[in-house]
C-alpha cells in the first residue's frame, strides 16, 4: 500500500508487551536500549541427548487482576501473554468502554505456532493412554483460544480473528486492522503477536540453526482511525505505510522478496539519518544473512531487539513494532520515523513505516 492520506490516518494509541524482559512494554524497550543480551535457560526432555537454549517470561512481580478471570483458570501461558499485552495496549479506560459496549473493539491475534504446549500435552496423553487423556486440555489446543479468552475478559462482542503465519505475519495483522478501521467495522483494533515455549518447538527451531534461542511472550498495538492530523494531545505514532506481503514462491525467493520489500518503502533519502530501523537480526549467521544483506547500506540509527531477547517467532515483529512506536513517542535521538523490517522465516517479507507528530 502507499502512504495513507491525512484524512485516513491510522494512529497507534497504545502498546503492550510481555517478554523475557518482563510484563510491560517499558521493560522490553528498556532491555532493547540497554543493548545487553538477556540470560537464557537450558530446556531438556527425557530421551534427548542435547538441550535447547530458551528465554522464558519471568514470573510477574505483581498480582494480575485479569489472571483471576474464570476463563484463564486452566489456560496455557500463551493466553495469559495475549491478555496481558492486549490489556496494557488497550488501557483501563478503553477496556471499560468495551465492557460497557461503548467501544466496538476488533481483536486480531497472530501466531506462528500458537497453543503448542497444551497441544503437545494432549497428544502425548493420547499416545500414552487414550482412556486417560484429559478432555480439559483439548479446548486450549484451538488456535483461536487466546483471542477468545481476551474477548471474554473484556466482554467484547466485536470481530475476533486469529492469523497463522511466520514472524512477518504481525504486519499482515496490522494490514487487516487498518482495513477494518477504514471500512468502519470497529472503532479500535488490537493486534497481538504471541508465542509460548515448549521443547517441541525449540527442537524444531534447532533444525534450522543450533545457535537460535527461542523466546516467548507477546506484543500488542492498539490502532484507531483519525479523520484529521494528530493534535498535540493525540498519540504521536502513526502508521504511514505497509508494504504488501511478498510471498516466497518458486518465482520469488526469500532474497528477492526482501529486496523488493525495501524497494517498495517510501523512504526520503535526505531523512534516512532521522529514521530508525528496527530490524529482525538475531545474531544467528544462517538466519540473518538475507536481512543483513537487505539493509547492509543503511545509514540511519538501528536496533535489533531479537538479538537481545531471543526469537519469539510470531511475537518477534510485534516486539519490533512496540519498540519502534514507543521510541518515536519518546523522541528517540530526534527520529521522526521508524521502519520495522519483517523478513519472515519461510513465508513472506513485509515492512511498515511509522511516523511521529508533535
Amino acid at each position: 500500500m502507499s502512504s495513507l492520506s491525512t484524512k485516513q490516518q491510522i494512529l497507534i494509541s497504545g502498546v503492550g508487551a510481555v517478554s523475557p524482559a518482563g510484563w510491560s512494554a517499558d521493560e522490553l524497550v528498556t532491555a532493547t536500549l540497554a543493548n545487553k543480551i538477556l540470560p537464557h535457560q537450558e530446556l531438556t526432555r527425557e530421551g534427548c541427548e542435547h538441550s535447547c537454549k530458551i528465554r522464558r517470561v519471568p514470573k510477574p512481580q505483581q498480582k494480575q487482576s485479569f489472571a483471576r478471570h474464570p476463563r484463564l483458570r486452566r489456560a496455557s501461558a500463551i493466553s495469559r501473554y495475549v491478555a496481558a499485552a492486549g490489556l496494557e495496549a488497550l488501557g483501563d479506560t478503553r477496556a471499560t468502554a468495551v465492557t460497557e459496549e461503548k467501544l466496538r473493539l476488533g481483536i486480531i491475534v497472530v501466531f506462528a505456532t500458537g497453543c503448542v504446549t497444551y497441544t503437545r500435552r494432549f497428544f502425548e496423553e493420547m499416545l500414552d493412554d487414550p482412556s486417560l487423556a484429559s478432555p480439559i486440555l483439548f479446548p486450549e489446543t484451538v488456535f483461536n483460544a487466546p483471542a477468545s479468552h481476551l474477548s471474554a475478559i473484556l466482554g467484547s462482542t466485536g470481530t475476533s480473528y486469529t492469523l497463522l503465519a511466520d514472524s512477518a505475519g504481525f504486519l499482515s495483522g496490522l494490514q487487516l486492522a487498518r482495513d477494518w478501521l477504514l471500512t468502519d467495522q470497529c472503532d479500535g483494533c488490537l493486534v497481538i503477536g504471541a508465542e509460548e515455549t515448549d521443547w517441541l518447538i525449540s527442537e524444531a527451531v534447532h533444525l534450522f540453526s543450533r545457535e537460535a534461542i527461542l523466546a516467548e511472550g507477546a506484543g500488542a498495538l492498539y490502532l484507531e482511525k483519525s479523520e484529521s492530523p494528530a493534535s498535540s494531545t493525540s498519540p504521536k505514532a502513526q502508521l504511514c505505510q505497509l508494504t504488501p506481503p511478498l510471498l516466497y514462491t518458486n518465482r520469488q525467493d526469500k532474497k528477492s522478496a526482501a529486496a523488493k520489500m525495501r524497494d517498495l518503502l517510501e523512504i526520503n533519502p535526505s531523512q534516512e539519518k532521522q529514521t530508525l530501523l528496527v530490524d529482525g537480526l538475531q545474531g544467528v549467521r544462517a538466519s540473518d544473512q538475507i536481512e543483513a544483506g537487505t539493509w547492509q547500506d543503511w545509514q540511519g540509527r538501528r536496533l535489533s531487539p531479537r538479538r537481545l531477547v531471543g526469537d519469539a517467532l510470531g511475537a518477534s515483529v510485534a516486539w519490533q513494532c512496540v519498540n519502534a512506536v514507543t521510541l518515536l513517542d519518546n523522541s528517540y535521538h530526534d527520529c521522526c520515523s521508524a521502519i520495522v523490517s519483517g523478513i519472515g522465516l519461510n513465508q513472506q517479507s513485509q515492512a511498515a513505516i511509522f511516523s511521529s507528530h508533535y
